[in-house]
């Protein structure tokens, strides 16, 4: 039976060892390259994929994002940045990680095959949720059993494997596929594959985003500004959109508790913080939509 591809050996393979270290590097640097490549023959389903995330949200439903070993930290990683950048509600997001978060230095190899508890944990899966589910693979046990649970739910399945063909991507609604080359470490997915899934983690939360109006001319206008940095964001961002002074963006983000969306209308019209939020939310909080109305 054929290797898959995440397991075959690199072409750069033979004698590598043997290599100066500062060849090995740019062997490696080309691997990285080669890996973020191939998402770019993805972004159809990418896309896809981001709009029925953003249409669980819009439904208050829960993004569970299901993974092991590496790809559960990148996964992990994307979701815990959604609160903070985006204001997604803590509610509506879920990790499943096999084996749980890792709280220190050490990540056991053997739970991925542990599928015993998936049961439990996605008990309440309803159809307006989404799974996000990764795995270079394309076979790991935990992650394709999650997705079988959420088939078997009507859950929406958005699925990431390096593998074409694979068992995880034959189960999902939105199939995935990065087919990343051979790692020049053999089968090391946190390398080549584990890139290009961060890469596509980071376009599917961002695509997402812009689907929910929470991105306006390349600026995240949903952030929680909750510390200095990012309220000077929030001041640089209404000062932008509405055209204003500082002084004007300060007095707007303090009637609007540093909410960038209402104060950059407030700022911009002079209309008061309810009729703000009014019109926000008939616009369903897409900033663009809010201003273009006739006040």
């Amino acid at each position: 039976m054929a290797k898959p591809q995440t397991e075959a050996l690199h072409d750069m393979a033979e004698g590598l060892d043997m290599r100066p270290l500062t060849d090995i590097a740019g062997v490696l640097a080309n691997g990285q390259i080669a890996a973020a490549e191939v998402v770019r023959a993805a972004t159809s389903v990418i896309a896809d994929g981001a709009t029925a995330m953003a249409n669980t949200i819009r439904m208050g439903g829960v993004l569970h994002y299901v993974a092991a070993g590496s790809s559960g930290l990148m996964a992990a990683a994307d979701a815990q940045e959604l609160g903070g950048t985006f204001s997604i509600q803590p509610t509506q997001l879920r990790i499943h990680m096999a084996g749980g978060l890792p709280t220190g230095v050490e990540m056991p190899g053997d739970t991925e095959d542990a599928t015993d508890n998936l049961h439990a944990s996605l008990t309440d899966l309803s159809t307006r949720d989404t799974i996000i589910a990764v795995s270079a693979s394309g076979s790991t046990p935990y992650t394709l059993a999650a997705a079988q649970i959420a088939r078997a739910a009507g859950a929406t399945i958005v699925a990431i494997a390096n593998n074409a063909g694979s068992a995880l991507l034959n189960v999902a609604d939105h199939p995935i596929c990065l087919a990343t080359p051979p790692e020049v470490i053999s089968g090391s997915t946190r390398m080549g594959a584990g890139t290009a899934q961060k890469i596509t983690l980071n376009m599917l939360s961002t695509l997402m985003a812009a689907e929910l109006g929470h991105i306006h001319d390349g600026m995240m206008v949903n952030v929680r500004a909750d510390n200095i940095k990012l309220r000077a964001r929030a001041q640089s961002m209404v000062c932008q959109i509405a055209k204003v002074e500082q002084l004007a963006a300060e007095s707007a983000l303090a009637l609007t508790q540093g909410e960038v969306k209402p104060a950059a209308l407030i700022a911009a019209t002079g209309i008061s913080v309810d009729q703000a939020q009014q019109i926000l939310r008939e616009t369903e909080g897409n900033l663009r939509a809010a201003l273009a109305r006739k006040i």
